[in-house]
């Protein structure tokens, strides 16, 4: 980002220049003030900058003559932590108003240009920049604040108890104030680790005073609606807990010890820098606040990502396929084909060679392909689930058959890939003349897939009519569910990890995000076509008609997943917010053939995308799959390390025997293909 000189361009208002002479008239009685009491800037590891204009000489006069001591030896200096601690426990002490005034004067003058830079260039209808309908949930408010005026006691005792929390806590610091070795970190959070949350007394007692009344407004919440509508109940407790995260104490730049104690150090440079980061996000979502959340200098798709070695084989408007070439003298016999979600990219399967799913079965033996969706724009918008299963799973599983002459195949879906999977196998097992040309599948793996929608998790606060009504309109206007509307929606089930660590390291503490490939990928999303979005929120989240037997209809037959009778691996992860794991245990249930449950540690991506090599996680098997989760869960097996090698042992007996490798013939266009370089905007 450049600033614009004060010359290049007309100030926006005249609101603007009285808001920029009333800055400087009030810095200049500011220094008046702070030459006269001669202030001296707290001394800190790193020298406070400023800028030339606003340096004041603040040297203090000489001392007056002592009489001469004998030499000592210079104290120790304290560690560098421990000096930084007691600058940060200094300001919080005394406040220091005229060196903090001086700071954030000099940061509003040096800040202002960057203000007016982004006005000029602001989109011209004001859209807000986050851009979230709240209307659903305020009626969720209502009604629960309708709920607990019928019963208003229960409220007053809420309070009693908050209050009388609030006073223990008081006392306790009281204590504290008074050289008691009282102790206030009755609440923890790995938000609040710096050690200054437990060694100031005030950081302290703002830190338990906030985490108690989360801790009472949740378990308030919880019975005071434990008789409405469950989804009224899920979107409020979903609701407050957005709010409760934006208001955490850490969030702000005043009571975040290490945004203070990098302040001190950089003379406010931090946040010059964080309102920097803040107006550049605001751009790249042209008015809509779009967090950076890596270096996404640092990653090219083709360069260093998604360059496991391959070409793109077949295309059509709605998928590219790619062959990858062997790394092996001999392969498994029968082919394996991977459908990711058309919600992200696919490459999150191929990130680096080092945590790559797709080398590790290349290098396994297996002879791999991949589809990669198109990213749709508004010419798409009549695309439906039906095309994809079409002109998607099917299309790419004829072309698998012709390359490799096999009448059989592997199969592997990924989230939504793994819906489109089941779907495809029930019609195939209903349809009373399927395509004769496609090859059989052998085996079905599912990838964190949800074919019961029944308990989608947090994602069900976004879905009933209302709220499918409101995306429906604008997906009208464009012709499709942009990307980042998308993003946002999963960011928030995930607030703390994916929101406002971002606002504290990028805009409070002024840093750069750093290189993740993970999280360049998720930053990388997709359009989903109007008609297919509408029509898989309404007959999947909403109605949950693909689990009911003939409920949904592909192509105009009814299908029904229990005829399902390929053998299925169903892999789930123990954090996953967007499938939870119980609900994809609902499958196991459903499936004809032989059902093997997997379940991985961490979550959605994190849990699936995990090499050996890493050893980290870990997982749980059971070769029964009894009715309820919770059940298969007591008599499961933990291992450690990555589920990769167990699934292999799984596919391997179902791959045929070994022949020799096949060498990738002519091609489209080199691996990863041009779809996936394609940037929704």
């Amino acid at each position: 980002m450049t600033i614009a000189d004060d010359n290049e361009k007309p100030r926006p208002t005249k609101k603007l220049d009285k808001s920029l002479d009333a800055i400087a008239a009030l810095r200049e009685a500011m220094e008046q003030k702070l030459a006269e009491a001669r202030i001296t800037p707290v001394v800190s590891s790193k020298p406070v900058v400023t800028s030339p204009e606003s340096a004041i000489a603040t040297a203090p006069p000489p001392p007056k003559s002592q009489p001469e001591q004998p030499p000592t030896a210079p104290p120790a200096e304290p560690p560098v932590e421990e000096s930084k601690t007691k600058a940060v426990n200094t300001v919080l002490a005394s406040a220091g108003p005229a060196e903090w005034s001086r700071i954030m004067l000099s940061i509003a003058e040096r800040s202002q240009k960057l203000i007016l830079n982004f006005l000029e260039r602001a989109p011209a209808d004001g859209k807000n920049a986050f851009g979230s309908d709240i209307a659903p949930f305020l009626k969720a408010i209502a009604e629960l604040n309708g709920h607990v005026l019928n019963d208003p006691e229960h409220f007053v005792d809420a309070q009693i108890a908050l209050w009388q929390g609030y006073a223990s806590i008081w006392q306790a610091a009281l204590a504290r104030l008074q050289g008691k070795p009282e102790d206030l970190s009755l609440l923890t959070d790995k938000r609040f680790q710096s050690k200054e949350w437990q060694s100031n007394w005030l950081l302290d007692y703002l830190k338990q005073i906030y985490l108690l009344s989360v801790d009472q407004t949740k378990n308030w919440i919880h019975r005071e609606s434990a008789d409405l509508d469950p989804k009224i109940r899920a979107r409020v407790e979903f609701f407050t807990r957005q709010l409760t995260d934006a208001v955490a104490p850490n969030n702000f730049w005043l009571t975040n010890p290490d945004v203070l104690r990098a302040t001190l150090e950089t003379g406010g440079e931090n946040l010059v820098k964080g309102l920097e980061n803040l107006l550049h996000d605001l751009e790249r979502g042209h008015g809509n606040l779009r967090i950076s959340m890596t270096d996404e200098r640092a990653f090219e798709v083709g360069t260093n990502l998604a360059v496991t070695p391959g070409k793109v084989v077949f295309q059509n408007h709605l998928i590219q396929l790619i062959q990858y070439a062997p790394l092996t003298p001999t392969v498994h016999k029968t082919p394996l084909l991977i459908l990711p979600p058309w919600i992200n990219k696919f490459y999150v399967l191929d990130l680096r060679p080092k945590n790559s799913f797709v080398r590790y079965l290349v290098e396994s033996g297996y002879t791999v392909f991949v589809v990669s969706w198109v990213n749709p724009t508004a010419k798409y918008a009549l695309i439906n689930f039906d095309d994809y299963m079409v002109d998607g799973a099917f299309a790419a599983m004829r072309e698998v058959r012709r390359i490799t002459s096999e009448p059989d195949i592997n199969m592997v879906g990924y989230c939504i890939g793994g819906t489109l999977l089941a779907s495809a196998l029930a019609y195939l097992k209903a349809a009373p003349t399927p395509p004769g040309d496609l090859p059989t599948v052998t085996s079905a793996t599912y990838l964190v897939t949800l074919v019961d929608f029944a308990e989608p998790g947090d994602l069900g606060v976004f879905i009933d009519e209302e709220m499918i009504s409101l995306a429906e309109d604008r997906m009208a206007r464009q012709g499709f569910m942009d990307a980042a509307s998308m993003s946002t929606v999963f960011n928030l089930l995930r607030a703390n990890d994916l929101v406002w660590s971002y606002v504290i390291n990028n805009y409070l503490l002024g840093k750069e995000p750093v290189p993740f490939d993970i999280l360049y990928w998720n930053a990388d999303s997709t359009n989903m076509p109007a008609v297919m979005q509408s029509y898989y929120l309404r007959k999947m989240y909403l109605e949950n008609r693909l689990v009911k037997p003939n409920g949904l209809l592909m192509k105009d037959v009814p299908i029904n997943l229990q005829r399902i009778d390929t053998p299925s691996y169903i892999l789930s992860t123990r954090d996953d917010h967007i499938a939870p794991w119980k609900s994809t245990y609902a499958a196991t249930q459903i499936y004809g053939g032989d059902v093997t449950f997997t379940l991985a540690v961490s979550g959605h991506i994190a849990g699936v995308v995990n090499h050996p090599s890493a050893n980290k996680y870990g997982y749980w098997t059971n070769p029964t799959c009894p009715a309820q989760p919770e059940e298969w869960m007591q008599n499961a097996e933990d291992h450690k390390g990555s589920w990769w090698p167990h699934w292999l042992g799984w596919l391997a007996p179902k791959s045929g025997e070994w022949v020799k490798s096949r060498d990738v013939k002519d091609g489209i266009e080199d691996a990863p293909g041009s779809y996936v370089i394609v940037r929704a905007l």
